[in-house]
């Protein structure tokens, strides 16, 4: 019996998402397509919803050897779109070194319009090989805040880096005028994580990372994202520095903070909470752009900290709701 219905035109694992202004205000679907195994779940949004909020997920709870998911995305001008996920993006092992799970994201942010992409991290298992590739072409009044991390596996299972190979791209390009047809590279941050390669210079995966159990960067840039990549500079810049160690007793810090600012005091609490989680980050400004790096050596303490320092500076809840930050809480 044939199909009542027409053949789609999209090939397996591609997916695509068109978001743009509503006449009444306020961002809308324009239209959102995908295929096995990628799945997109847009809930209904609210009256007062800040953002389009899409849910990437997977069929089966994660992406089998050879999976291949093409995501494109295009946020026309003055439109915003938040994306999350439901979980870790599992990738599970592979039958052959050979054989390699894919995922990739091609986005273009109009003039005025912001791309919000928070997901959980991503977890492979034992044996796994993941490439990762996201692309986002940027006008000059766009605005991206992107995180992208990356787990040591299943610590119930003892895994520790026990994947054979992963590898992750990122690159913001800066859009010229359309009479030009010029691209700017503005951002190329690549991340190669391999059993062969740690093995070559005498050392395990394991021993590279050094106890860290997640790794991950955060990529800001545009008007939207601005206070927050100033927050982050700002915050790293008030790192304690070698030869500013505070050798007063615990009861004369305490007594010293209860007569400082409230921003002080959570200053010095998340302090406290890098150093209980084993917290390393860095922040610079890189071409318009400020790029967060961090690690923990638990995943809930670099969840924790990443998802405090966003919501203490506050202005991602404020331009596309607290929907969007559902994965770090």
């Amino acid at each position: 019996m044939d199909s009542p219905f027409p053949p789609s035109s999209l090939s397996p694992g591609d997916g695509h998402i068109v978001v743009s202004l509503l006449p009444a205000g306020g961002s809308g679907l324009e239209a959102m397509t995908y295929q096995y195994p990628l799945k997109l779940i847009a809930p209904s949004p609210s009256i007062d919803q800040h953002s389009i909020l899409v849910f990437i997920l997977s069929y089966g709870g994660g992406l089998v050897a050879g999976d291949a998911v093409n995501l494109s995305i295009h946020v026309r001008p003055e439109s915003k779109l938040s994306i999350a996920t439901q979980g870790h993006t599992k990738i599970f092992k592979t039958p052959s070194p050979d054989i390699t799970t894919r995922q990739n994201i091609h986005a273009q942010i109009d003039n005025d319009a912001g791309l919000c992409l928070l997901p959980d991290p991503v977890q492979p298992f034992e044996d796994s090989v993941y490439a990762q590739i996201q692309i986002f072409r940027l006008e000059s009044r766009a605005s991206l805040c992107l995180l992208d991390w990356v787990t040591h596996g299943r610590s119930a299972r003892g895994e520790n880096w026990s994947l054979i190979k992963w590898t992750g791209r990122n690159e913001v390009w800066l859009c010229a005028p359309k009479e030009s047809g010029q691209e700017r590279l503005l951002v190329r941050d690549s991340v190669i994580l391999s059993r062969d390669g740690s093995q070559a210079v005498g050392r395990t995966l394991q021993d590279v990372m050094q106890n860290i159990a997640v790794s991950g960067t955060l990529i800001l840039r545009g008007n939207m994202m601005r206070s927050l990549g100033e927050f982050f500079i700002a915050e790293f810049d008030t790192l304690p520095r070698i030869g500013a160690q505070d050798f007063r007793s615990p009861e004369a810090k305490a007594k010293a903070i209860s007569g400082v600012s409230d921003m002080q005091q959570w200053r010095s609490q998340r302090l406290e909470m890098e150093k209980q989680g084993g917290v390393l980050w860095s922040a610079a400004q890189v071409r318009g752009c400020v790029i967060v790096k961090f690690g923990a050596t638990t995943v809930e303490a670099g969840r924790e900290w990443i998802g405090s320092m966003i919501m203490k500076e506050g202005s991602i809840a404020a331009q596309f709701g607290n929907q969007s930050l559902m994965c770090i809480r």
